[in-house]
């Protein structure tokens, strides 16, 4: 196992710094002594607010710099790959939601294709040592067979955003083999946390409660045929993403993908029972969420579940941080961020 550190003598490119994981990527690299730069375009797809709140928390590093940009705009990437000739590039900037590809395609197409073949076309001119980008869970579609292994068949995606993110892993194998890219896909599962998306489950159920109305369950209220969702905390997918930094593939095709998952699913009915736990303990007061139950929606799968075997044989690594754990810490930044009563 190769299990090498960061160098911190290299210049590290993050896109959609200002984004979720991004952010806290971009955070544990600059408190590491790392340069670098990060590019978001501060779209509007959810609260503004919450992008520049967590821009602010990375201005104060002498270390970053910023760079509002959009990665579909092939001059502007072109333009940081030449000014700042980055050494490693985590390309996380993309549309993200399955839901809203179905409303909005056009925006999935520009930054998850033409957004990624422009960060391609740049690691193919301005030589890189790795490429790790985003794919994500939903590339296994409705496959039956659990937990989801990389080997398995993955040509049935379910919605626009997982046919993009399947997208994404073709592009860079092809690039990688034809110009000895080295690049690594990562499909996150379900990834939660404080100062998270606030267009995700657990996020909005917060928001529902505290604005006195009820959550929308989309399970049918079929607790035997439940819902499951192998959640992953911030903190292990950033983990993850910084030990994989330092080991590109070595192999003649040097590129790889790999689950980060937490490896254990959850009801999402459980889920919620935990989530109203932990907004009772943040709030010092009993939080039950009032549900309304409705059909799973189109796109929608009815479990992911993540094998870690081959990102645990890889970097020595295994997400670990319990929904309790990690519900906990989402809840006590919420209602401190939010304060709410």
């Amino acid at each position: 196992m190769n299990n090498k550190t960061l160098n911190t003598n290299k210049t590290y490119l993050i896109t959609g710094a200002a984004g979720f994981i991004g952010y806290f990527l971009s955070q544990k690299l600059l408190k590491q002594g790392c340069t670098v730069i990060g590019i978001d375009n501060l779209n509007d797809y959810y609260d503004v607010k919450l992008k520049y709140a967590r821009l602010n928390q990375l201005k104060p590093y002498m270390n970053f710099t910023f760079v509002k940009g959009d990665i579909s705009d092939k001059s502007t990437i072109t333009n940081i790959f030449e000014e700042y000739k980055p050494d490693i590039v985590v390309n996380l900037a993309a549309q993200a939601g399955v839901r809203y590809s179905i409303e909005n395609p056009d925006v999935y197409i520009q930054s998850n294709i033409i957004g990624f073949y422009n960060i391609l076309e740049a690691c193919r001119h301005y030589p890189v040592d790795h490429l790790v980008y985003a794919s994500s869970s939903s590339v296994y579609g409705s496959n039956k067979k659990v937990p989801f292994e990389e080997t398995d068949f993955v040509d049935n995606p379910v919605s626009l955003y997982a046919s993009t993110k399947k997208s994404n892993e073709l592009m860079a194998h092809t690039y990688s083999h034809l110009y000895n890219i080295p690049a690594t896909g990562l499909r996150f599962f379900t990834v939660y946390g404080p100062m998270g998306r606030p267009d995700m489950a657990y996020f909005g159920f917060a928001d529902k409660y505290f604005a006195g109305e009820p959550v929308k369950v989309f399970n049918n209220g079929d607790f035997e045929n439940d819902l499951y969702r192998d959640f992953t905390y911030i903190d292990d997918i950033v983990e993850g993403i910084e030990r994989l930094i330092s080991n590109p593939p070595r192999d003649s095709v040097q590129h790889k993908v790999y689950n980060i998952g937490n490896n254990s699913p959850e009801k999402l009915m459980v889920f919620i029972e935990t989530l109203e736990k932990c907004l009772s303990k943040a709030t010092g007061r009993k939080v039950v969420l009032e549900k309304i139950f409705e059909p799973i929606k189109p796109g929608d799968v009815p479990a992911t579940f993540a094998s870690t075997d081959l990102l645990q044989k890889a970097v020595g690594f295994k997400p670990e941080t319990s929904i309790e754990d990690g519900l906990q810490k989402f809840a006590d930044w919420y209602v401190d961020y939010y304060t709410v009563k």
